[in-house]
């Protein structure tokens, strides 16, 4: 394993104290394991990027298919780094609290594995219809296009609400295909085909028949994931928690509650956004006490302390 030889990294700093912030049991564990897989390999890269990079060229016509693996872990520099895994911790938090750990683990493989192949297609279907061979030369590497995957299935369980990108506000069904566009045109040196390729992954899972393939594939080879399907309880800042529910006795069945939502983001930042979904479920602890607390959060006596403080502010 190679070490990189760099200095500060003031990326991975932000990024470790916005983690310790939030607290660590607060996390949970897919979301922790996945953190900690890409800040380890970002240290200890298995390959260098040349050799973990994603091409149709390297993949398809030198069959180095292991990239497929690796391009989604590894990272150009710190600040590549600390913004998508400050995204997958906001992501992370949401979405595995509502779809369980094992299934959500299941998501993250899923879509890491398809990112990449859809890129591929992309860039070969490019090069081919465009007559520009050097599209199957561009290499691309991050975590990005699996979190804009992630970002179609937020989107799509918590609709409505609109986001502010560049001061335009955008309906959220809109946000995924807005910040594509806005982030081609405001950083050189994106892959817009990798973002693309995970948007197309989202909309398979929440539109298409990859959801439905999966719980098959799930039923083939273990029974021991777990599909979605969960009683979840809501306020007006959001989901909150869940517990397994089987309505009818038996799992399969499912019930879902009725939802209440607020605007989504508001124009928040990430971090304004996981602060207020951290405090949304705080409170949300001491209003449903006879319901099992969300997942990871223990209230310590500073915390609850705070509760107390917001009770008083919301009760005025």
């Amino acid at each position: 394993m190679q070490r990189r030889s760099r200095g500060i990294n003031t990326g991975l700093i932000l990024l470790l104290s916005q983690i310790f912030h939030v607290g660590i049991n607060n996390i949970p564990p897919v979301t922790l394991a996945t953190l900690a897989l890409n800040v380890w390999l970002f240290l200890n890269p298995l390959k260098p990027l040349l050799n973990s990079c994603l091409s149709v060229e390297k993949c398809y016509h030198q069959k180095d298919w292991h990239r497929l693996l690796l391009s989604p872990l590894h990272h150009a520099d710190d600040w590549h780094l600390y913004f998508n895994m400050a995204s997958m911790l906001w992501k992370g938090i949401h979405l595995e609290r509502r779809l369980g750990s094992r299934w959500f683990a299941y998501v993250i493989i899923t879509f890491s594995l398809l990112t990449g192949v859809v890129y591929l297609l992309l860039q070969f279907a490019c090069a081919e219809f465009l007559n520009e061979p050097d599209f199957q030369r561009n290499c691309a590497v991050g975590f990005s296009g699996v979190l804009f995957a992630l970002k179609v299935l937020n989107n799509h369980y918590c609709p409505g609400g609109f986001v502010n990108i560049l001061g335009f506000l955008v309906p959220n069904r809109f946000a995924c295909w807005a910040e594509l566009v806005a982030i081609h045109f405001l950083t050189p040196g994106t892959s817009f085909a990798g973002h693309l390729a995970g948007i197309l992954v989202g909309l398979m899972y929440t539109q298409g028949p990859l959801k439905k393939i999966m719980k098959t594939c799930a039923g083939i080879f273990s029974s021991s994931i777990g599909y979605p399907g969960y009683q979840y309880y809501f306020n007006s800042s959001g989901h909150s928690g869940y517990q397994d529910h089987y309505p009818y006795s038996r799992p399969g069945h499912y019930e879902e509650a009725a939802r209440s939502y607020d605007v989504y983001t508001a124009g928040l930042s990430e971090e304004e956004q996981m602060e207020r979904a951290l405090r949304a479920s705080l409170w949300d602890r001491g209003n449903t006490r006879n319901s099992p607390p969300p997942y990871g959060f223990r209230l310590s006596p500073e915390e609850e302390m705070r509760r107390q403080r917001l009770h008083r502010f919301d009760g005025q």
